[in-house]
């Protein structure tokens, strides 16, 4: 498993959204992101630590690898 990479919430988002996630809404500094079932929080930060983005990728229910090969 390659490691996480240290990068803003709006990378995270577009990631997220390459892997067919829609963002549903907003609540302050944090957006919500849907597909199908399966939902996920990201935080719009400058850098979002590595446990945070492990943390979105679980709830989002997407691998490492998934992720990193759509950066």
């Amino acid at each position: 498993m390659p490691k996480l990479p240290r990068i803003s919430g709006a990378a995270v988002v577009r990631a997220l959204e390459r892997l067919g996630f829609e963002e549903t809404r907003q609540a302050g500094s944090h957006i919500i992101m849907r597909r199908g079932s399966k939902g996920c929080v990201v935080p719009m930060h400058n850098e979002v630590k590595i446990g945070t983005l492990a943390g979105v990728l679980r709830q989002a229910d997407v691998s490492t690898d998934e992720f990193i090969a759509v950066l």
